[in-house]
């Protein structure tokens, strides 16, 4: 089986399992990397063993952190289970590596204001959804439409992280500006309809089952790419969504011009969002629905942020100053 081969059959199987684009492309990079350590050899003629020392070989010599060891092992776990059906022997040091508990990186509310002062039209725009309705950036960029409920005030993410929906707010300060940048894409979509483009991806087989589904203005992107792209197996040409490196870069150099101290970065926002609901008396399992939590102690994690400490504790220093 050729190397392309190989990586034929790993889509395949991951397209059976219903893993997300992402995680495919993901797996796939994990693939090729493992192969190229060992030397150009086929993975079915390697092992645990090997699969074990390329593990050392991240930890030691390239020093990844432990959710990247991870993420290698859980490429290979199913390289070697669902696509050679070789599973991995039991060995010490084939295992999920013990992840260090970091604190989220949060802003003030000042620092967030500052941050997004340095920002301007779809970044900003993009930025403040981030922050008002705790979106990860890219459930930013594919949100549709269609999700965007301005009479209920409720943005629905479909398909989010682990595959799951949810409803978030929408930001009142947000709906006028987002309005008026709805209606640019519209004019720009209608300019693409009319050269016989503007298509874009829906999910699973809607497409066949309804092929004008593609061009109805819910389905379009609400931050569509700046250009199109050919699509060979419809011969259409498509509307992608933003790339997350377009807002992630501008995210970043706004952090630096603020002057903020803390490491800006697009999830920031997110950390910030869940921080701040909480600091103003929200329910903690409201947050854990807005933020999409499978298990409430992910959202407990804020808590610790809170920390005047979160059982409201007051250093010995300033009780004796007053």
């Amino acid at each position: 089986m050729t190397s392309s081969r190989l990586l034929l059959l790993v889509r395949d199987r991951a397209a059976v399992r219903r893993y997300s684009p992402r995680t495919v492309q993901v797996y796939v990079r994990w693939i090729v990397r493992y192969v190229r350590w060992s030397g150009l050899r086929h993975p079915a003629q390697l092992g645990a063993m090997q699969v074990r020392d390329f593990l050392t070989y991240l930890a030691r010599e390239r020093n990844v952190a432990a959710s990247t060891q991870n993420q290698a092992l859980a490429a290979l776990q199913f390289l070697y289970r669902d696509v050679l059906e070789q599973p991995l022997a039991e060995l010490p040091g084939v295992e999920p590596a013990r992840r260090p508990t970091h604190l989220p990186n949060v802003l003030s509310r000042e620092a967030v204001q500052l941050v997004l002062g340095c920002l301007s039209g779809t970044p900003l725009l993009m930025a403040q959804l981030m922050y008002g309705s705790g979106l990860r950036v890219q459930e930013c960029c594919q949100l549709r439409v269609k999700d965007v409920d301005f009479d209920r005030g409720e943005i629905r993410v479909r398909r989010g992280k682990g595959q799951r929906d949810r409803v978030t707010m929408l930001p009142v300060s947000v709906s006028t500006p987002l309005r008026a940048h709805l209606a640019q894409v519209r004019h720009l979509m209608g300019r693409r309809v009319a050269r016989g483009g503007a298509w874009v991806e829906v999910p699973l087989a809607m497409d066949r089952k309804a092929p004008r589904v593609s061009r109805l203005w819910g389905w379009c992107w609400v931050f569509p790419a700046a250009r199109e792209y050919w699509h060979r197996e419809s011969s259409t040409r498509r509307t992608h969504h933003l790339d997350p490196s377009v807002v992630q870069r501008a995210v970043a150099e706004a952090g630096v011009k603020s002057g903020v101290a803390q490491r800006v970065g697009c999830h920031t926002f997110r950390h910030s969002f869940a921080t701040h609901l909480l600091e103003s008396g929200s329910d903690i399992r409201t947050v854990q629905e807005l933020l999409g939590h499978r298990d409430v102690k992910t959202t407990m994690l804020y808590t610790h942020v809170l920390n005047r400490g979160g059982l409201g504790v007051q250093s010995p220093l300033d009780r004796a100053r007053r």
